[in-house]
C-alpha cells in the first residue's frame, strides 16, 4: 500500500518648503520623455468600492488582480488534496521603484513628519507597492506624486477616519486648498489606470514585506507604539 508523501509546491525637481507648503508643479516633479500614463476623463466615474476593507477581514481573500492557481498539497494512493495559491503582481521592479521613492528628500521629510504613523505605517506603505504593481506604468515613470497618490487612496480604503488622508494635504500643501482638485483629478486618473482596483489584503501586505524584511520602513508598526 502506498504511504503518503508531501509534494513540493509545483523622480524630479525637489521643491523648497515654503509657508503654503509644496507646490502640486513641484510634487509632481519633472516629465520624462516616452510613454506616459493612461489619460483618464476630467469626470470619471467613481470607484465602485463604497466600503472601507478592515484588517480584521479574512485572509483568504483575493485581492483583486492577483490570478489563483490550484497546486497540489499532498498525495495519498490515489488522492490528492489541492490547495488554492495566489500569484501576485508584484514584481522586484516595483520594490525597486517603491526604494527608490524611499531616498526623495520630500518622502524622508514627510515620514520622519508623521513619526505617529497616522498615514504611513507598515501595512499603508506595502499597499504602495501594491498599487505600483496595477498602474501599468514603467518603472522610470514613477515619480513622487505617484508615492503620495498611492499613499493618499491607501488611506483612502483603509481608514475610516478623514483626518489622516487631510494631514497628507497639510504637509503638501499647507493651508493653500487651490491644488486639491488637480491633486484628485490625479488621483482618479491614477485608479483607472489601475482598473479600478484599490483592494488589498492583509495577505499580499506580507507577502510584500517578507520580500525584503529587513527594509527599513517594515519597522513602522502601530502596535509597537508606545
Amino acid at each position: 500500500m502506498a504511504g503518503c508523501q508531501p509534494c513540493s509546491r509545483s523622480e524630479d525637481q525637489s521643491p523648497q518648503p515654503s509657508s503654503s507648503g509644496y507646490p502640486l508643479q513641484a510634487v509632481m516633479g519633472e516629465e520624462s520623455p516616452g510613454p506616459s500614463a493612461p489619460r483618464v476623463d476630467p469626470h470619471p466615474p467613481p470607484p465602485s468600492c463604497g466600503w472601507k476593507r478592515r484588517r480584521e477581514e479574512s485572509e483568504e481573500e483575493t485581492a483583486p488582480g492577483a490570478e489563483d492557481v490550484w497546486v497540489v498539497e499532498t498525495l495519498c494512493g490515489l488522492k490528492m488534496k489541492l490547495k488554492r495559491q495566489r500569484l501576485s503582481s508584484v514584481l522586484p521592479e516595483h520594490h525597486e521603484v517603491f526604494n527608490r521613492l524611499l531616498e526623495d528628500p520630500v518622502v524622508k521629510r514627510f515620514l520622519a513628519w508623521d513619526k505617529n504613523l497616522r498615514v504611513s505605517d507598515k501595512y499603508l506603505l506595502s499597499t504602495v507597492i501594491a498599487y505600483f504593481s496595477r498602474a501599468g506604468l514603467f518603472s522610470w515613470q514613477f515619480r513622487r506624486i505617484h508615492f503620495f497618490l498611492a499613499l493618499y487612496l491607501a488611506n483612502d480604503m483603509e481608514e475610516d477616519n478623514q483626518a489622516p488622508k487631510q494631514a497628507i494635504f497639510s504637509f503638501l500643501y499647507g493651508k493653500n486648498h487651490s491644488q486639491r482638485p488637480l491633486f484628485h483629478k490625479l488621483r482618479f486618473q491614477f485608479i483607472r489606470s489601475m482598473g479600478w482596483k484599490t483592494r488589498v489584503s492583509r495577505e499580499e501586505c506580507e507577502e510584500i514585506q517578507a520580500f525584503d524584511p529587513e527594509l527599513w520602513v517594515w519597522g513602522r508598526d502601530r502596535t509597537l507604539m508606545p
